[in-house]
């Protein structure tokens, strides 16, 4: 049943992409709004929604190791973004190549692409970098300033985002009939979709959560790898059918969108409301992150995120996994404990020490 019930989340997922991607578009117009500014701002932030919660949920809820899922979920987010998402960017301008206008070559808007990368690589940075331990009343302060930031880059993309460019637009799927669909039926398409996504994402995560269980993978994994992959399956959806429609601004700014949004709220809240003590899993994942940004900058300088870069990120996300697999499991012993393959200490008040797997004395 568990199969099945994954299975229904990749098409509630998939169903709510086709919805929203299609509304969205709409919506840009109907607030003429550019292709980098509906991709960037209203498609990145709506379909970040489900893996912002996770990290709000598990702090509220309080229960134990809820701290740790909370960092987990909130770094591996971007970090799954800077690698995954570009790998599939790349790889659809390749498999799509003979039906887009530019062929395998990425063309989205440049500017707005490189300023949201430049936001992220040096947003998230910081907030790695506060990881490796600073005071609290610096974690409070950079909190803020994160905040203050993302606002920042809202205005600037607002601004910089342009007009709607007049293309013409697939029917929307809620009014297929008409050239100029009805502000109501565009929003209340977006709140379908979008509906559709997060209730499909959350499906995804709670039976991916039943799989790790069963097959013994720790929290640590779940919350750094497969809770954010679930959950941003909406942005690599979405990226896939505006590349292989020619939208290269739109999917492009869908994912760099996500990324700023990822390496700001998220992480303000980590470092506001966790101690943001970051073990070494949780590092190797936020310094591949930045270096995915820094490979996709280098990318979109080129106009080319062909098989090299496809590959650089590859590599990223290949050695976090070896990490994770090879990694020791990074708990100490209780104090007193013995070393590992030591023999058991005495009971108190002397006798023999217990041998192991002997069945214990009688009371």
């Amino acid at each position: 049943m568990t199969y099945v019930l994954l299975a229904i989340s990749f098409a509630l997922i998939l169903a709510g992409a086709f919805l929203f991607t299609n509304a969205v578009e709409w919506l840009g117009q109907k607030l003429n709004l550019g292709q980098s500014a509906v991709g960037s701002l209203l498609a990145a932030v709506g379909t970040a929604l489900p893996e912002s919660m996770i990290p709000i949920v598990a702090l509220v809820g309080g229960s134990e190791g809820a701290e740790s899922v909370a960092i987990g979920s909130i770094i591996g987010a971007p970090f799954l973004l800077a690698t995954l998402a570009m790998i599939l960017i790349g790889g659809s301008a390749l498999v799509y190549q003979r039906r887009r206008e530019h062929g395998k070559e990425v063309y989205p808007d440049r500017r707005a692409t490189r300023r949201d990368l430049l936001f992220f690589v040096v947003l998230f940075a910081v907030g790695i970098g506060v990881g490796l331990g600073v005071p609290s009343v610096v974690r409070y302060v950079l909190a803020g300033v994160l905040i203050v930031a993302y606002v920042v880059y809202t205005l600037r993309t607002i601004q910089k985002g342009g007009g709607a460019g007049g293309e013409e637009l697939a029917p929307l799927y809620f009014q297929r009939s008409s050239e100029d669909p009805a502000t109501w039926r565009v929003v209340a398409q977006n709140l379908v979709g979008l509906g559709l996504i997060i209730g499909g994402a959350e499906l995804f995560v709670g039976e991916v959560t039943v799989i790790a269980e069963a097959l013994g993978v720790g929290p640590l994994i779940l919350s750094l790898l497969l809770a954010p992959l679930a959950t941003e399956l909406p942005e690599k959806a979405n990226s896939i059918l505006w590349m292989r429609d020619n939208k290269d601004s739109l999917a492009l700014g869908n994912v760099t969108g996500a990324m700023v949004f990822q390496s700001a709220i998220p992480v303000a809240i980590g470092l506001a409301f966790t101690e943001w003590a970051l073990e070494p899993a949780a590092l190797v994942a936020g310094f591949a992150g930045v270096a995915g940004g820094l490979v996709a900058i280098v990318a979109l300088w080129r106009s080319r995120f062909g098989l090299p870069y496809i590959l650089a990120w590859s590599v990223l996300l290949a050695g976090f996994l070896a990490f994770i697999v090879f990694q020791p499991s990074g708990q100490a012993p209780p104090p007193g404990a013995p070393p590992p393959g030591a023999p058991a200490p005495p009971p108190p008040g002397g006798g023999p020490a217990p041998v192991p797997g002997a069945p214990a004395p009688p009371p």
